[in-house]
């Protein structure tokens, strides 16, 4: 079954766009900026610049966090040491340190509070441009600013954020805009001043790639992210063979399959991938299906769907499997104890699909408790021509409702860095 899921299909190429046509043309000749630029003053799609303008009313919102009905849970979420290796992290920061100058540092750095935590977005336009860009870098602090993930990552989730980089590089190629998307073309941000006693965090953001993690002492918060593909493979050139989120799309399709017919009525809330059943608001052309995006950080989402408790223990296998590829991100202790949290809620956590389930239907899937909300959804073109959803074009994204993203649920139970006896401060005389 392995080497069957990582052999590229090649079934995207019959959907290559005319390069002829405007947009294409333009495109080419455009850095990150100027296409930005141009989208965000023309208005060009119309339909995806009013998605932008709606976020950015969005973004006026206080943090609240996902809820099933706009009231947010309290005491879900504790301090606990995960074993996340935050000397390693932080060093890898100081070593990113040593190779920018001032300007850049002061770039690269916010407050750990500042509301730019919430600016990530996953479309190829650069919508909100903050800290440093790799692609518009030296190799030595590219090279620094990877390290600082690898620090942080577990390896197959470091390994699965290069490929969708690399397979971006490789949608750039296709459409003949490499400036636009690339390998680099990715911005990383750090919010608070890297410390292994101190809460602190960064952000890495880009085309079908967006990372949110939150850091304090031992303990890592990777949510919200975003991980997407247009196409999910690379079937030539150097990484010919690449591949993503396969593994998630076949447990996805076999929890489905291996459902009751009853319990798949139950569980399917909409037939059709755009069901006129739907009401307004429950997709739009970027988002689609998917309702926990950019900007939906206080989204108000109720569950739907089977009860993970009412499934045979074949089929909790299988819904588990899923929820590992998502927490694929953390280091390895940090993602168990992730599980054993969303176990603990099973009699909590639902299963909700939407589309066909047979062996070449394209889909979408849900899987929501108190404590993650994971979407799966295969997409229409945006650079590719197929009008209607193909599995080759995939979206995935994980949120941790109830406050849990950005770290903002452990915040409050940080201490603070003072009490009434604080540190002896010895002042130096001026010179």
């Amino acid at each position: 079954m392995s080497s069957q899921l990582e052999s590229p299909t090649g079934e995207y190429r019959q959907y290559l766009p005319n390069l002829d046509q405007k947009r294409f043309q333009v495109m080419r000749t455009q850095d990150a900026h100027e296409y930005a630029h141009d989208f965000k003053t023309l208005h060009n799609p119309p339909w995806l610049h009013a998605l932008y303008m709606h976020w950015l009313d969005l973004l006026q919102e206080p943090f609240k966090g996902v809820t099933t009905d706009g009231n947010v849970r309290p005491g879900l979420f504790q301090l606990q040491d995960e074993d996340v290796p935050i000397t390693k992290i932080v060093d890898a920061v100081e070593s990113l340190f040593s190779t920018i100058d001032d300007t850049q540092r002061n770039a690269l750095s916010y407050h750990i509070d500042s509301p730019e935590w919430r600016t990530w977005s996953n479309p190829e336009f650069l919508l909100s441009h903050k800290g440093l860009r790799l692609d518009e870098v030296s190799v030595a602090t590219r090279d620094a600013i990877l390290n600082v993930l690898k620090a942080t990552l577990s390896p197959e989730g470091y390994d699965k954020a290069i490929k969708a980089m690399r397979i971006n590089h490789f949608l750039g190629e296709l459409v003949e805009s490499p400036k636009v998307m690339n390998e680099f073309s990715y911005n990383f941000v750090l919010f608070g001043r890297p410390s292994t006693t101190r809460p602190w965090g960064w952000s890495f953001y880009g085309h079908h790639l967006c990372l949110n993690v939150f850091l304090y002492q031992g303990q890592i918060v990777a949510s919200p992210w975003f991980t997407g593909a247009e196409p999910n493979e690379i079937d030539a050139g150097p990484y010919a063979g690449t591949r993503i989120m396969q593994v998630e799309e076949q447990l996805g399709l076999q929890l489905m399959q291996s459902l009751s017919p009853e319990r798949q009525t139950q569980a399917r809330v909409y037939a059709q991938m755009h069901d006129p059943a739907m009401a307004p608001g429950r997709w739009n052309r970027d988002d689609q299906r998917h309702v926990c995006g950019a900007y939906r950080d206080n989204r108000e989402v109720p569950y739907e769907g089977v009860l993970a408790s009412e499934l045979s223990e074949e089929q909790k296998t299988l819904l588990y499997g899923i929820l590992e590829q998502y927490l694929l991100y953390l280091p390895a202790r940090s993602r168990q104890m992730k599980l054993d949290q969303v176990r603990a809620f099973e009699s909590e956590t639902y299963f909700s699909w939407i589309g066909g389930f047979g062996d070449e239907d394209p889909f979408y899937y849900r899987i929501q408790s108190p404590v993650i909300l994971v979407e799966f959804d295969h997409h229409s073109g945006v650079f590719l021509s197929n009008e209607q959803p193909k599995k080759f074009h995939i979206h995935t994204l994980l949120r941790t409702p109830n406050g849990g993203d950005y770290g903002y649920a452990l915040r409050p139970l940080i201490p603070p860095v003072e009490g009434l006896v604080g540190k002896e401060i010895t002042w130096k005389s001026a010179l």
